[in-house]
């Protein structure tokens, strides 16, 4: 009799096309980010605005605060189209609650959306590790900070411009990248995703029981 302990479950063959869990855990997601969203909008953009009125490219600094619904949608969810799914979803509900920046919320989640989305796209919704998902998130504060300063920082002289860019991509990594990426693993852990690919995932890579074989 042998006994081989602390085996692996084989990985589950990833299903590209989207469940209804998918549909509604993305929803679900995307509307409190959209909360989250409106609350940085219109309680925290203001603070910070003031507060870099001597150097306004600054301000870039909390555009991270802006971008995690898409990396989060596409660390949970796993398949094509989540992360751009999520950050359109989130930019949706904070339009419907109302911010300063009116209806154009929904084009800089279209543009933020997609930045995300490329970088999934690029490892073949195949990996979501930190270095992927701070990718991910530099990737949409890249995309971010070039609408933005078409959009709202066109009176702005180009060194300006240059280091918003670079602080809305910091940004990015931070707070869209590390940030969703401890935010899936807690989730992961509390059982919440098991019905999506980041818990089903996770449980593959847990050691299987023991297996006693003649």
């Amino acid at each position: 009799m042998n006994t081989t302990a602390h085996q692996r479950r084989p990985a589950p063959r990833r299903r590209m096309s989207w469940r209804v869990v998918d549909i509604v855990t993305a929803s679900v997601l995307a509307v409190v980010c959209g909360v989250v969203f409106w609350i940085w909008s219109n309680a925290v953009h203001p603070v910070v605005e003031l507060a870099t009125v001597g150097f306004p490219p600054a301000v870039g600094l909390m555009a991270g605060g802006w971008l995690f619904a898409g990396v989060l949608g596409g660390l949970v969810i796993r398949k094509p189209g989540a992360a751009l799914y999520c950050e359109i979803v989130a930019a949706a509900v904070s339009a419907l609650l109302v911010t300063q920046f009116g209806a154009t919320v929904l084009l800089s989640g279209l543009i933020q959306g997609i930045g995300a989305e490329l970088v999934f796209l690029l490892f073949a919704y195949r990996r979501f590790g930190l270095a992927v998902t701070m990718l991910a998130g530099a990737c949409a504060g890249v995309f971010l900070s070039v609408s933005e300063n078409v959009m709202y920082n066109f009176a702005w002289s180009t060194p300006f411009q240059a280091v918003y860019a670079v602080l809305a991509v910091v940004s990015g990594t931070v707070l869209a990248g590390v940030v969703p990426w401890a935010m899936t693993r807690g989730l992961v852990r509390t059982g919440v995703l098991n019905g999506v690919a980041a818990g089903r995932d996770a449980r593959s890579r847990r050691p299987a029981g023991p297996r006693v074989a003649a």
